[in-house]
């Protein structure tokens, strides 16, 4: 089977390609920029993920045999179009905020510098990628705010697609989650795996108390026994019973969970498991784990809420032209003036302020010769903008585990310099303001 990512594309992409190429405009340099115009749910900051992913996924844009077989039997397009694109190899820049940053509405997340036809190809691939991505690490790294340094696991592939799973689960790792359930994302991207049983697991057995000794028998007495398939008080006694105060974790599946897990810990603390740690795993997302901040939990598993972006599967991202060479040489700033729909055209560069505390205070967006040109606002803030994609070579920097481990890095530094109020779980304005100069 083809490993190309050239047909996750939309038609009209093609189409367009065709339609250049026969009126001469397809060798127009132009700029597209992909931004969010506002931020999807209660967000108050946005975390760009998917980036590596993108870039490894340009890499593979190839039209092979295949491809042009299949295109050409669909018959949309003419011979001299499929010959184009049978040679298709993306040349031009691309310019981001590097994976795990904070990005606020309007932030041009990636700005693809190339002619008309190399960039508006990459606009569904792009979107595809960021849209999901971003959605599941925003909603991810708010969840890691709110548990306040304890650790939280990914364990939500059931409730995604196979490939969007792994996803999920790299998204989560880069905001912060210790570890996942899924082994795909453990073989790919390096990402602890964790899981012990599900209540299937006890079922299977006479009773508990066999269930666990099997488990204890086979992963040692530092495992984590699931203690609510039947009665949850019965279940942590049988599990110190049968593991010894050495136990190392409890999970707790269901029920009022402050209330449960207040009880569970004045039990383990009564037979002596003083040590024993106790998860959580109740359909979490970041409401249900800030009001657990009080509760002795030692750890969260979270499931379908991350994977499906807390309520918000996607970002709202769009792919827009904003600036194109007229037939002079010259720069043309282009925007979309449609009703909510408005964009600003131009070539932008991104300057971060910060306030006397060093806390981030203003997303400063200067057009003018955008990035890797002058250096508009250089004398302010900290510049947000990292070349991707250099003369249509991906930046290796950003691949791979070492640009995963680089952007979970990056995350932890990035929302440590917001403000306090970007913590907030309930809905308002982004924690700081953009504006263009």
């Amino acid at each position: 089977m083809s490993t190309s990512t050239a047909l996750l594309t939309d038609r009209y992409e093609l189409t367009m390609v065709d339609a250049a190429l026969a009126a001469g405009t397809a060798d127009r340099r132009s700029v597209f920029e992909l931004f969010a115009r506002r931020l999807s749910g209660a967000r108050r900051y946005g975390m760009v993920t998917g980036t590596g992913r993108l870039l490894e996924a340009i890499e593979q844009f190839r039209f092979g045999d295949s491809e042009i077989e299949w295109l050409a039997s669909q018959g949309f397009l003419r011979p001299e179009t499929l010959d184009w694109l049978a040679d298709y190899r993306f040349s031009g820049d691309i310019w981001g905020y590097p994976e795990g940053e904070v990005f606020f509405p309007g932030s041009p997340l990636i700005t693809v510098e190339s002619t008309f036809a190399e960039g508006v190809l990459l606009e569904t691939l792009a979107l595809s990628i960021l849209n999901a991505d971003s959605a599941v690490g925003t909603a991810a790294s708010r969840m890691v705010q709110a548990a306040n340094g304890r650790p939280l696991a990914e364990m939500g592939s059931r409730r995604a697609n196979e490939h969007g799973a792994v996803a999920a689960a790299r998204a989560a790792y880069i905001a912060g989650f210790s570890a996942t359930s899924n082994l795909e994302a453990g073989r790919r991207y390096g990402i602890p795996t964790m899981g012990t049983a599900a209540h299937s697991f006890t079922l299977l057995h006479d009773d508990e108390q066999q269930a666990f000794q099997a488990q204890v028998d086979a992963l040692g007495p530092d495992t984590t026994l699931l203690v609510d398939t039947y009665d949850i008080e019965q279940g942590v006694r049988n599990a110190v019973e049968v593991a010894g105060t050495g136990l190392g974790a409890v999970r707790i599946d269901s029920g009022d969970l402050p209330v449960v897990v207040a009880r569970v810990r004045e039990l383990l603390d009564e037979l002596g498991a003083t040590n024993t740690r106790i998860t959580v795993t109740n359909d979490l997302d970041e409401y249900t784990v800030a009001a657990l901040a009080a509760s002795p939990v030692d750890s969260f598993g979270v499931g379908t809420s991350v994977v499906v972006g807390s309520g918000s599967p996607t970002m709202g991202m769009v792919y827009k032209l904003v600036a194109r060479q007229g037939d002079d040489g010259e720069w043309v700033s282009v925007a979309k003036t449609s009703a909510d729909k408005v964009s600003v055209g131009g070539r932008k560069s991104v300057r971060r302020l910060y306030d006397s505390r060093g806390k981030a205070s203003t997303e400063l967006l200067c057009i003018g010769d955008g990035p890797g040109g002058a250096d508009e606002g250089a004398e302010l803030g900290r510049e947000i903008l990292v070349p991707l994609v250099t003369a249509g070579e991906v930046r290796s920097e950003h691949l791979g585990r070492a640009g995963i481990e680089a952007a979970r890095k990056r995350h932890r530094t990035a929302v440590a310099e917001l403000p306090h109020v970007a913590m907030s779980l309930t809905r308002g304005d982004p924690a700081i303001p953009t504006e263009y100069r």
